[in-house]
């Protein structure tokens, strides 16, 4: 299968993605699963073939699907022989090449301004094309027989401490080293590092193929497979994943699960989060895009659940000893039948968050039950799971709610959520007759308290969304009426040109970008009014400017999906608000190389020589060390773990103990968003 995208924005031309994609995958073979030892000292292809594993307690050759007792020996990883009899060696003094009849000749590359005389050169290799490839501390090079062509950390390379090199496909080559493996096609290198990958960093041989690779470490053997695979297959595959496991309690909300142990997906417990609302929100809003692009009644379907499960974020709220205004949505909801979640979530904890964040709520109980005491609901419901809220409403209503009664149902619903805001001065208020911690949005607080500044902007747009959608949904001219009061007397649409301060690409945090993204999508669909269009399309241009480097397919396809065809005017001219540069293929290579292992394996990053690190002042002092590629691009989605859209990926160490599964809804949006749109052809 061939995977051929053609870009329907004359942004980008589409010859650009006319390359084969190809998924991989990992299986790491030890004692428990054959080999003699784990310390694997060397792999090569044995006479007739057959993959040779040599190990500290023998050799051991790949046969019909299992390991065998063999004989053999590592090969010299120091030499390496071309079809037309050169022989090259990697030596301490250097690198050396004689031809097939000649004397030892000691090579010093030269590639334009640069000349290296290489030492401590630790592999050779000749690749399907006889170019010549060497791998030293001072870079990687290769001779085609006429000129050199020298790489190191400013062109990419990720790491230089090499220990072996060795041909792959035709125009692909590996390099092994003290900390990972990386494969190079001439033009992209990936870094191939931590367990996702790797049972042990510390590589000591590798033998590539076609479509498979071996590679020898110090605790195992790692068999890296490459499956040519579509997008669209990729995306069946991780709805299968989300219904096999991630859908918790009968209303189907989407969430990870937690592993029994480290990478194994046999025995998993599912689990719930402050954002079950936000969540379940963006993976039905991908189901939106797949019904109303492909007709898929499994997504229609799909789609609908996610919306039932959101109405009765709505409903378990009313009544019971503690029951919410109407209106007000839940967090969360878990079955009466478990643990009780106010043992962790008690007071006392409440009160110690207090001493770190001074606004932050105490309230009792934290999760009430239901009134038919079937559930415990979780309270101070925060701005985001509003956010993530009105963005499904209305992509659910205009694509998938064909009918009057589920119309209805949904006008009722976001009818009920806006009026509580409206009878609560623009507040989400709780059980406890108090606002939540951070559903606020009223002009008192955004525009005159001091501690709500910073998220002026945010909250301004937030609310303008919701009043937009609210009255698209159900026709209510009061919604529309309460959001010209916010902006002619409290200059609402002012803040929102400012929706957020920025020091720079990499500073602030994407959860906050993700709301902003959702929300000028939906404000920015119903807005009629010219002026204000103009006001909201600079300030989400400007956004966008900021966030590109970060390779986001949701906000790149939100961004573009908005602006297609717009200007921004002012004195010096018209400004085309498209976007511009590697936004498309930037966003494909997040959707290719974004791993059907969704397992939270621990990566590591910070060693790497191809990364700048931000300057000081961007991040808070007690962030994690945090960068980018000389290319000026955040790591690769295979080169990092990506959770949620809401993931930081400028820090460059990331993951957790391989303990939490994550759901394929984080792929699942931007693709059907992207084939909605027609950025994606397959």
């Amino acid at each position: 299968m061939r995977l051929m995208l053609a870009v329907l924005l004359p942004v980008v031309a589409s010859a650009q993605f006319a390359a084969q994609f190809a998924d991989e995958h990992r299986t790491v073979y030890t004692v428990a699963n054959g080999l003699p030892s784990n310390d694997v000292r060397s792999v090569r292809l044995g006479a007739s073939g057959e993959v040779l594993a040599i190990t500290a307690a023998g050799a051991a050759a790949w046969r019909n699907g299992g390991w065998v007792a063999a004989s053999g020996s590592a090969d010299d990883a120091h030499t390496a022989m071309a079809r037309d009899g050169r022989t090259a060696s990697a030596r301490v003094s250097g690198l050396w090449v004689k031809a097939k009849a000649g004397a030892w000749t000691q090579m010093f590359p030269r590639d334009g301004a640069r000349s290296w005389a290489p030492v401590d050169v630790r592999g050779v290799a000749f690749d399907a094309d006889d170019r010549l490839w060497f791998a030293s501390p001072q870079g990687v090079g290769s001779f085609d027989g006429k000129a050199w062509k020298l790489y190191s950390g400013a062109d990419g390379l990720p790491f230089d401490d090499f220990t072996c090199v060795a041909a792959g496909e035709r125009g692909v080559v590996w390099f092994g080293t003290r900390k990972g493996a990386i494969r190079f096609d001439g033009s992209t290198w990936e870094y191939r590092q931590g367990p996702r990958w790797l049972p042990s960093d510390d590589v000591r041989s590798i033998v590539a193929g076609q479509r498979d690779t071996w590679i020898a470490t110090a605790d195992g053997l790692s068999h890296i497979e490459r499956t040519p695979m579509t997008l669209a297959r990729k995306a069946q595959i991780f709805e299968e994943q989300i219904d096999l496991r991630h859908r918790r309690t009968p209303y189907g909300y989407v969430h990870p699960v937690l592993l029994k142990r480290a990478g194994d997906l046999s025995e998993f417990t599912q689990t719930d989060s402050d954002n079950d609302g936000l969540w379940t929100s963006m993976y039905g809003a991908g189901e939106c895009y797949a019904f109303a692009a492909t007709g898929s009644e499994d997504a229609r379907r799909r789609a609908v659940a996610a919306f039932e499960a959101l109405r009765f974020l709505g409903e378990v709220t009313q009544g019971g000893e503690h029951p919410a205004p109407k209106g007000y949505v839940a967090r969360s909801i878990l079955p009466t039948s478990g643990p009780d979640p106010n043992l962790h979530d008690s007071p006392e904890r409440d009160r110690e968050h207090q001493k770190r964040d001074a606004r932050w709520k105490v309230i009792v109980p934290r999760w009430p039950k239901s009134a038919d005491g079937k559930w415990y609901w979780k309270s101070d419901t925060s701005s985001d799971e509003l956010d993530g809220h009105y963005f499904f409403y209305a992509l659910f209503y205009d694509l998938v709610a064909r009918d009057e009664a589920l119309r209805g149902r949904v006008r009722d619903h976001v009818a009920a959520i806006t009026d509580h805001l409206l009878a609560h001065n623009y507040q989400q208020v709780d059980h406890d007759g108090k606002p939540t911690r951070w559903s606020i949005f009223n002009p008192e607080e955004l525009n005159g308290n001091r501690d709500w500044w910073q998220e002026r902007g945010m909250n301004s747009l937030s609310i303008l969304a919701y009043l937009k959608v609210a009255e698209h949904v159900t026709g209510d001219a009061r919604y529309a009426a309460a959001a010209r009061d916010l902006i002619t007397r409290h200059a609402y649409d002012m803040n929102a040109l400012n929706n957020k301060t920025h020091l720079g690409a990499g500073s602030g945090n994407q959860s906050d970008d993700e709301m902003i993204f959702m929300n000028f999508y939906s404000l920015l669909k119903y807005e009629t009014d010219a002026g204000l269009r103009q006001k909201y399309l600079l300030s989400f241009r400007n956004h966008w400017q900021n966030e590109r480097s970060e390779m986001n397919p949701v906000f790149n396809f939100l961004y573009a999906a908005t602006v297609k065809g717009q200007k921004y005017e002012d004195a010096y001219g018209p400004i085309d608000l498209a976007p511009h540069g590697d936004w498309l293929a930037d966003s494909v290579d997040t959707l290719r190389r974004l791993p059907l292992d969704r397992v939270d394996w621990p990566v590591t990053n910070s060693h790497r020589i191809d990364i700048v690190r931000l300057r000081e002042g961007v991040r808070d002092e007690d962030s994690k060390a945090a960068g980018y590629r000389v290319n000026g691009k955040v790591l690769p989605a295979d080169e990092r773990y990506v959770g949620h859209w809401n993931h930081d990926p400028w820090t460059l160490d990331q993951g957790g103990s391989g303990r939490t599964l994550g759901d394929g809804g984080v792929f699942l949006l931007p693709y059907y968003m992207g084939v909605y749109y027609k950025f994606l052809a397959e």
